[in-house]
């Protein structure tokens, strides 16, 4: 059930509207009936939400959250610290087990029958015959980071497993994030909520951005990036660098949008989301642009493996050999194929590179490198350096972009050979539609953002007063009815 779709603005017409009749006027008290209905309500639609897709998966992602549940309350009653450690255990066996054996038992098997034939050994191996669930990677990660939580002694186990339910599968952030913390969520769902008439108003803004973010600028940029990256054999550099842009936008485009709908969707029903995405074009580092792209999962990563594993605490050897695993398990996060573990690999060893010069990007991307919405201007050639840093980490993430688009070994060396050919037509490039297309979509965002920036305020249009406000919402509306693709294009981090 996408949430561009008719079924979706149905669905959640429904949803709302109940959940708006049990809250009434005031709040209902902690534990009444009016609270527990409400609750039941939103499990109740988180469940058709999901099986609307593929029902027989609900029970796997029911059973995985139940055994972290029972898992948890047994961490909390054992006095034993090897008895806690086995329970952890359990559930880390639990949640990886599911989430390896569906997504990554067809590439290692592939993997190891091309290995053995390369060495004359001839195989056929078994693979698995069933589709992916939709969004494992994402409540896989978020109900594991819960058993850890209380292992770790930061939370307490859910009330009930109907709490602990809902938490794994809300419905508006279950399929492609944020990848929320029970720390942060769990807490929400067990206490009443206050829908505050400033953040509808918000939410309604982030709604709207989104919906405007995926049908006009991601989905139209996604027209260009497919025709050119179908085909890189045959498209000239400037043409390949072109596709790289505005794959870039699409996948910012389409990501964030669905970000902004769940934070948007949420902020309805009084749920406050993570944000998950800040600016991230404006990095000066990889660091920087960690801290500003899919923040929930870059945050998952640093707290449950990083620093796990010694941090920077270890010294300069594991300090970069703890930044490659991290960055290798995110590429493998992302699926189960060699191009993502590429990505992972460039972008580890870009965090690599750059972490002896840091402190010195740090000092000249200050403020903004500690606040990345701060609108203070750098004075003079600091300025002019950090425009400088943050040209060269876009085009870094380019190259990172065209790994993770390419979908095979042949075709990311045809994209790079390419990519460095052909640059006399320059001119006959820059006259073409594809360029024509991907300024003009790409615009919008890049305005927004430059709005945003330069007030300190990522919620800047919110401000605004009534008739520039509704001035705004009208004309992203036309823009949605004038050039919002039709089709119901899936997300594209559905997949993952």
């Amino acid at each position: 059930m996408l949430f561009h779709s008719v079924a979706f603005v149905v669905f959640f017409v429904i949803v709302y509207g109940l959940y708006l009749a049990l809250q009434g006027r005031t709040p209902p008290r902690p534990r009444s009936p009016r609270f527990i209905a409400q609750n039941l309500v939103l499990l109740a639609a988180s469940l058709v939400f999901y099986g609307w897709w593929d029902w027989r998966f609900l029970l796997l992602m029911l059973a995985t959250a139940g055994v972290d549940h029972l898992v948890a309350v047994r961490i909390v009653q054992s006095d034993r610290a090897s008895r806690r450690r086995l329970l952890l255990l359990v559930s880390l066996v639990s949640n990886l087990g599911v989430l390896g054996f569906f997504k990554y038992f067809n590439f290692f098997a592939e993997s190891v029958a091309e290995g053995l034939s390369l060495l004359g050994i001839e195989a056929h191996p078994a693979l698995l015959r069933v589709a992916l669930p939709v969004g494992i990677s994402f409540y896989t990660f978020q109900s594991l980071s819960y058993t850890i939580d209380v292992y770790r002694g930061h939370l307490r186990p859910a009330r009930s497993i109907f709490s602990f339910w809902l938490f794994v599968s809300f419905f508006p952030q279950l399929v492609a994030g944020p990848i929320e913390r029970a720390t942060h969520l769990l807490p929400q769902v067990e206490n009443p909520r206050r829908i505050d008439p400033a953040q509808v108003d918000l939410g309604v803004w982030l709604i709207l951005w989104g919906f405007f973010k995926k049908l006009v600028v991601a989905d139209n940029l996604a027209i260009v990036a497919n025709a050119i990256f179908a085909h890189p054999e045959r498209a000239t550099g400037p043409e390949l660098y072109l596709g790289a842009v505005a794959f870039a936008g699409q996948i910012y485009g389409d990501f964030s949008a669905y970000s902004d709908i769940a934070r948007g969707l949420c902020k309805l029903m009084g749920f406050d989301l993570m944000l998950n995405f800040r600016i991230p074009y404006a990095a000066a580092s990889p660091s920087d642009f960690w801290n500003r792209w899919h923040i929930s999962l870059s945050t998952w990563l640093r707290d449950y493996l990083y620093i796990p594993l010694g941090g920077n605490r270890r010294g300069t050897v594991v300090t970069q050999r703890n930044l490659m695993l991290t960055m290798l398990l995110g590429g493998l996060w992302h699926g189960a194929a060699w191009n993502y573990v590429l990505w992972g690999a460039f972008h580890g060893l870009v965090l690599v590179a750059y972490r002896p010069f840091q402190r010195r990007i740090d000092r000249v991307a200050a403020p903004s490198s500690a606040d990345p919405t701060d609108r203070t201007p750098p004075p003079g050639c600091r300025g002019l350096k950090l425009a400088l840093l943050r040209l060269v980490m876009f085009h870094l993430v380019l190259v990172g972009w065209i790994l993770f688009r390419c979908r095979s070994l042949q075709e990311i060396g045809d994209y790079f050979r390419g990519l460095f050919a052909g640059w006399s037509t320059l001119a006959e490039a820059l006259a073409g539609t594809h360029f024509a297309d991907v300024v003009f979509f790409a615009a919008p965002i890049v305005l927004m953002e430059l709005w945003q920036h330069r007030t300190g305020d990522l919620s800047a249009p919110t401000r605004l007063s009534l008739a520039p406000r509704a001035l705004l919402y009208t004309v992203l509306l036309a823009a949605m009815m004038v050039w919002g693709v039709r089709d119901a294009v899936e997300f594209i981090y559905f997949q993952f």
